[in-house]
């Protein structure tokens, strides 16, 4: 099976590096185009994998192909690959919101096979976190590599399309979230006396631990936290203060603004 990438941005490049880093004999699979050729020569000598000329080149030689453009240009995209899609190639887009209805809708054909996808970019550390649906028209046996593919680059969970919204909340646009928090710790760590990078190494791991007991442990993130809050120590004296300015109120007005805005783009 050949995949094909369309676009070769921090998304697109992360999910074959991922992908090459679990399969070590795939280059021979992978195929992409990108309209910066400087770019693309680089990339593919680097990675050992072929480049293509023309997306219509790309396109004629790929059983799946990843649409790794951004969505500000699917519509001038989108009727190109139509030209040359043919039965049973599957569409893998991975554009926040863009709908598969509305693929589908600039494809102007009816039998067309689309996966679509809600990556995020922990992804370039093989930690992503991506979420899959699919339209009725791919089978299991045709999903399963997609799924493979997501799999390769960290977790991967199937989902309906009605929750692609809340999957940009809860962790497509998260990393952005925890990421304000580790600075914060960092700038907080850095006014007592710590390096600053020290300080980084100190507060990345924390959070790293912590999100690895959440999925490996089994144990209810509540239960996870009254736990390390010994009565009187020092946890929950932070814990209260976070509390009681608002945190998690915080967190959830952020995670509905995403939701939010994701709700106000999809076409």
């Amino acid at each position: 099976m050949k995949i094909g990438f369309i676009g070769t941005g921090n998304m697109g490049t992360a999910i074959i590096k991922g992908y090459l880093s679990a399969y070590t004999d795939a280059a021979k699979n992978l195929l992409a185009y990108d309209k910066d050729a400087d770019k693309l020569k680089i990339l593919c000598d680097a990675l050992g994998i072929a480049g293509c000329s023309s997306m219509d080149q790309l396109m004629e030689q790929s059983d799946v192909i990843v649409l790794a453009v951004k969505p500000n240009i699917f519509d001038r995209v989108i009727p190109e690959i139509s030209v040359h899609y043919r039965p049973g190639q599957v569409l893998v887009s991975i554009a926040a919101g863009i709908s598969m209805s509305y693929i589908e809708k600039l494809m102007q054909k009816n039998d067309v096979k689309l996966v679509r996808v809600m990556p995020n970019t922990p992804a370039m550390v093989n930690e992503g976190m991506s979420a899959l649906c699919r339209n009725q028209l791919i089978t299991d046996e045709e999903f399963e590599p997609v799924l493979e593919l997501f799999r390769s680059i960290g977790r991967a969970e199937v989902i309906g399309e009605e929750l692609i919204d809340t999957i940009i909340g809860v962790s497509g646009s998260s990393p952005a979230y925890t990421y304000l928090y580790i600075e914060a710790l960092i700038d907080a760590a850095v006014s007592n006396g710590m390096d600053k990078e020290q300080a980084k190494i100190f507060a990345g791991q924390a959070v790293l631990g912590a999100a690895k007991m959440v999925l490996e442990t089994g144990i209810d993130p509540v239960t996870l936290r009254v736990n390390v809050c010994s009565p009187g120590g020092t946890t929950i004296e932070a814990v209260n203060a976070l509390l009681n300015n608002g945190f998690q109120d915080n967190v959830a007005e952020a995670f509905q603004a995403a939701v939010d805005k994701s709700k106000a783009m999809t076409k």
